[in-house]
């Protein structure tokens, strides 16, 4: 048995549906950073092996640009969870109902 493109995007797709539920079903922001993390590296995988299966003039680009997701999610992930450290800090919890600093 091969590993074909549909193989590739079903579980690109089961990860970014595992990614939404985190994000929507979650209360806890640590929680829903992982499901945005989750989120985008199952777009990483896409790119990937689209890159890989589908004849272009510059294969190359998939990954290029998977790079560069990679690099945004890693200052995302920084400054999300610098955010996260100084609520924690100022309110002692990361739920995201109880967080209210932008309430007068």
């Amino acid at each position: 048995m091969t590993v074909e493109l549909e193989h590739y995007l079903t579980v690109g797709a089961i990860l970014f549906a595992i990614g939404v539920f985190l994000v929507l079903g979650k209360r806890n922001a640590v929680g829903i950073l992982m499901g945005v993390e989750l989120m985008l590296n199952a777009v990483n995988l896409t790119l990937v092996a689209f890159a890989r299966f589908v004849e272009s003039a510059r294969p190359i680009d998939g990954q290029v640009f998977a790079l560069f997701v990679i690099a945004v999610a890693a200052a995302e992930a920084a400054v999300a969870l610098a955010l996260v450290m100084t609520v924690y800090r100022q309110r002692d919890t990361v739920d995201i109902d109880r967080m209210n600093l932008l309430k007068w």
